[in-house]
């Protein structure tokens, strides 16, 4: 009856213990949200104002609409994290082009997420294929985002916020 007793009682322990630790969720934040935000919201203050409707060929989007693009999806993806619907102000993000306002629409989204990211755990996201798309995205997406005006900044002279940081740099 112990033997049976304690076998019972660890499956109830582990469980419980896999549910705090939140791995998914913590990594996720700490090594890959956390750093992405960084580099972009430092990548929209290191542009030039007048740099914000450059574009690297005639084919690709601006500057500004790249980091507009950032901004939708983060109100988007994390609304579904969050269990509602995007804020009103999304609505108006794509007609954003003046710095100070892609700039600030920017960095208002990640606090967004951030919050989102707060109120939830790894058994909510991984029970929601869309909650654990949306989570993934706001790293993966991000980090193509980044990818992509890493070279319109290094074409304007500018060192991308991630190459500045390994070396010291601000």
């Amino acid at each position: 009856m112990i033997l049976r007793t304690e076998v019972l009682l660890c499956f109830c322990w582990v469980p419980a213990v896999a549910h705090a630790q939140n791995n998914l969720t913590t990594t996720v934040t700490q090594r890959y949200f956390n750093g992405i935000r960084r580099n972009l919201e430092a990548a929209a203050d290191a542009m030039p104002p007048a740099q914000y409707a450059f574009k690297l060929t005639d084919g690709q989007m601006t500057f500004a609409e790249w980091m507009n693009h950032a901004t939708e999806r983060n109100y988007s993806d994390c609304a579904t994290l969050k269990g509602e619907a995007a804020p009103e102000t999304s609505k108006k993000v794509a007609s954003l082009k003046d710095k100070a306002e892609v700039s600030q629409a920017l960095k208002d989204s990640f606090a967004y997420c951030a919050a989102a990211l707060e109120g939830i755990d790894d058994q909510k996201v991984l029970a929601s294929g869309p909650m654990t798309y949306s989570l993934l995205h706001i790293v993966v997406h991000n980090n193509e985002i980044y990818g992509n005006i890493a070279g319109y900044l290094r074409s304007r002279g500018i060192v991308p916020p991630s190459t500045a940081s390994r070396m010291g740099k601000k």
